[in-house]
């Protein structure tokens, strides 16, 4: 064919998007034809495809105005459907001459072609929604690390102020009530920059970095657990916390992330559990093993919320009055992961208990 054509076809326009043209057709890409002179625009009204031998032989066409006007004798046009069934355009060819085009061979192939065309811009549209779904999350990636960076330090300076007064305000006191009061704001101060702790945990996780270890072998895990142990009883004096913690050999860990895991779950055990009853403590190291347990004896946790557990912003007891942000277990989890551990849950109608277990040695 002398000239050929892949066009866009609307409503309003005929446009060529790409063309072969060996008889001077005179259409660039780019280039329209009014979009009434065309069998284009038929095409895009009746969905068929047009094959046309020779125009002056042809009882549909032979008095048809746009072969007069763009002077061609042989014609063929497929119609190109998008992958969501829209109707994009046609794949068109013309010559001024007559040629055989009505058989099963060429008309397959246009068909063929009209395909591929398709799948072909379909995968443009795909590509470019990605390149802009890409773009997008990379901002909302600057946002998050700015987010992260306003937690880490920007609040956490005029927190540190806050609790610092409230010391010098307590250590001062002349009275109990000014002295009680003090310390209820430096706890408040605690409780806030642990919150902003577990949001930064989260958000570090979340985006993909994951939680960070700095592994080592150390002998400061024992004093780590211990200290997580007195801060808690300090807060809930009314609690007995029953420990048992045999650390016979070092374990290659990150102590301070091994104690906030520990933290994360003794205060879900003190918080969920019997207040009549003890919470139990076992941490257990030997050559090339390391575990630590929690165990409370309250309500157990509903079988539904097991699996989500350690999920964010998901708490095992929706009927207790934790005011936190259900981020304590999810944050505990991904510590164990980070030191290649794992941390399981058995809840029933005796206990609760939470376990973590990992090799103390270094791989």
């Amino acid at each position: 064919m002398g000239f050929s054509a892949i066009a866009r076809v609307t409503e309003t326009h005929w446009i060529a998007c790409s063309v072969q043209d060996e008889i001077d057709f005179g259409l660039e890409p780019g280039g329209e034809l009014e979009l009434g002179t065309t069998i284009c625009n038929e095409i895009r009204q009746h969905h068929e495809p047009v094959v046309i031998n020779d125009v002056a032989k042809d009882d549909q066409y032979c008095t048809h105005h746009t072969p007069a006007r763009y002077g061609f004798q042989s014609y063929i046009s497929f119609p190109i459907f998008l992958k969501n069934g829209e109707f994009f355009g046609t794949l068109c060819a013309i010559d001024p001459r007559p040629r055989d085009l009505d058989n099963a061979e060429i008309k397959g192939m246009f068909h063929l072609f009209s395909q591929l065309i398709a799948l072909h811009l379909d995968k443009e549209d795909e590509l470019e929604y990605t390149k802009q779904a890409l773009e997008e999350e990379q901002k909302t990636a600057r946002l998050r690390e700015r987010f992260i960076s306003i937690l880490a330090h920007d609040l956490r300076n005029p927190l540190s102020s806050i609790k610092g007064f409230a010391q010098l305000i307590e250590s001062q006191a002349d009275d109990t009530v000014n002295g009680q009061f003090a310390s209820k704001i430096a706890a408040s101060a605690k409780r806030m920059n642990e919150l902003i702790d577990h949001v930064v945990d989260f958000a570090n996780g979340h985006i993909g970095k994951g939680i960070k270890v700095f592994r080592t072998m150390n002998s400061l895990l024992s004093p780590a657990i211990h200290q997580v142990i007195g801060e808690i009883q300090i807060v809930h004096p009314d609690r007995f916390i029953e420990s048992s913690i045999h650390l016979a050999s070092p374990v290659f860990c990150d102590s301070a992330r091994v104690a906030q895991l520990f933290s994360n779950l003794l205060e879900n055990a003190i918080k969920h559990g019997d207040v009549t009853r003890p919470v139990k403590v076992q941490v257990l190291s030997t050559e090339g093993s390391f575990s630590l347990s929690v165990t409370n004896y309250g309500r157990p946790i509903a079988k539904d919320k097991l699996n989500t557990i350690f999920d964010p912003f998901t708490k095992g007891d929706e009927r207790s009055d934790n005011k936190g942000l259900g981020l304590g277990l999810y944050i505990a989890y991904e510590i164990a992961k980070a030191h290649e551990g794992t941390l399981t849950v058995l809840s029933d109608e005796t206990q609760t208990r939470f376990n973590f277990a990992m090799t103390a040695d270094q791989q």
